[in-house]
């Protein structure tokens, strides 16, 4: 193809004008917010929230940008691994996992990080510029019109505009249909804080603590949070909550709260200085757009990141869903698929990686009593057969190690359900509750 038009240059829009440099002549990324050198910008405002990057996700990074990790931690990220990375469910420290590796870093540092690499490609151009409109003839794209009054031709573009995406309402102008959506409300909130690092917790990179099947999901045995060793020799705190129980910005309150947290987050509200304020942010529903359920679509468009599945953020997914789904835009283009035809190829792809990640989200956030469905089939076993599996999994490696590899989109969520792991579950529960 000659030229790709990118609609948006944050993390999905850099993957995806990544992969798309291999296959186009030009790549025109369409960016509007006034992103800086340090990777912050004012459009995307949970930006500066704390963000985890998956081992799949760290995979994949490492993957299409061989060397970034290394780049990063020269820029102060910390790699973390081993007994570094430690993860909490009802206050008790879980079962070691094999090959338990994370990187801790700021979302602003890995965005630049990217956006360093992506604007460095020769045949990628990085523009300020907000995509407003897609010209569209015989069926295709034929290229993007911006807010500035230009039309950016193109053969090939990519939605990467976020939860806000427009898309929809485009196509339907001109006759197309808008995705199916499908939706969860949950009424989440999220704040984020800084403090000052030193050797208070040793050479713990990250530490994440969840309520677990004991506590029904309720406030009260342990307050759901994370931190993680960012760059600036600073920790970065993240506090969440469901409906009436959401962080504000107080920072009285949100120290208060982390001394209701495990260890390593009451340590550091007991021993470090908070750097600034507090950030707050709301996240009222998953969503997810089905392009593959449509009956026709126009030629040469793709759908990444949030624009295509956005789903609940303490769970982390976000970033490696991008790359997975950067993935699949290749796996697409490679298999001699005409990109000016419709890309069928791609959202098929698309689509198996974010059943797996809505799957894991959306059955674990229906255990909030005021979260009121859809229910999928079976959900009763599937939510039994998960908690005495989250139970097992603080007690026994092997199990941990399964479970972590779906939490991380390294195998299906299907591996929690294989009748090997599920008894090996249940002899680790009886066991246990015999030595109670």
């Amino acid at each position: 193809m000659k030229r790709a038009v990118v609609m948006g240059g944050s993390y999905a829009g850099l993957f995806a004008a990544r992969v798309l440099s291999d296959f186009a002549e030009e790549v025109v990324v369409l960016e509007p917010d006034d992103i800086g050198a340090d990777g912050a910008g004012s459009r995307v405002p949970q930006r500066r929230q704390l963000h985890a990057l998956l081992a799949q996700g760290h995979s994949q990074l490492e993957r299409w940008f061989p060397g970034v990790t290394a780049e990063l931690v020269a820029d102060g990220a910390r790699m973390g691994e081993g007994d570094d990375v430690r993860f909490y469910v009802d206050g008790r420290l879980k079962a070691p996992a094999d090959g338990q590796r994370m990187l801790g870093a700021s979302r602003p540092l890995l965005d630049a990080g990217v956006r360093r690499r992506v604007g460095a490609l020769p045949n990628v151009r990085i523009v300020r510029a907000q995509a407003r409109g897609l010209v569209l003839d015989g069926g295709r794209v034929r290229g993007v019109t911006t807010a500035e009054g230009e039309v950016v031709d193109a053969g090939f573009a990519v939605d990467a505009m976020g939860r806000s995406s427009r898309l929809g309402h485009w196509l339907e102008d001109v006759g197309w249909e808008r995705a199916p959506v499908g939706r969860m409300r949950i009424d989440l909130g999220y704040a984020t804080a800084s403090f000052r690092r030193g050797d208070e917790l040793g050479t713990t990179v990250i530490a994440h603590s969840t309520p677990g099947p004991k506590s029904d999901y309720q406030p009260g045995l342990t307050e759901p949070g994370a931190l993680a060793a960012v760059e600036g020799d600073r920790w970065s705190v993240v506090l969440a909550g469901y409906a009436d129980h959401r962080p504000g910005p107080d920072p009285a309150d949100f120290l208060a709260r982390m001394r209701r947290c495990v260890e390593p987050l009451r340590t550091v509200a007991d021993v470090c200085e908070m750097t600034g304020g507090v950030d707050t942010f709301r996240f009222t529903e998953s969503v997810r757009r089905d392009y593959a359920r449509l009956g026709r679509l126009p030629g040469g468009l793709a759908v990444v990141g949030d624009a295509l599945a956005s789903v609940n953020p303490v769970y982390g997914q976000g970033l490696t869903l991008a790359a997975l789904q950067a993935n699949s835009l290749a796996a697409h283009l490679r298999s001699g698929a005409a990109w000016h035809e419709p890309a069928w190829g791609y959202f098929r792809r698309a689509e198996v990686v974010v059943d797996a990640a809505w799957q894991l989200s959306t059955t674990a956030d229906l255990a909030q009593p005021h979260v009121t469905g859809p229910y999928p089939p079976g959900y009763r076993l599937l939510r039994w057969a998960g908690d005495r599996i989250t139970e097992a999994s603080v007690l026994d490696s092997a199990v941990n190690t399964t479970y972590t590899n779906v939490l991380n989109l390294i195998e299906h969520p299907r591996a929690l359900t294989r009748p090997a792991l599920l008894l090996r579950a249940a002899r680790v529960l009886l066991a246990s509750e015999g030595r109670g």
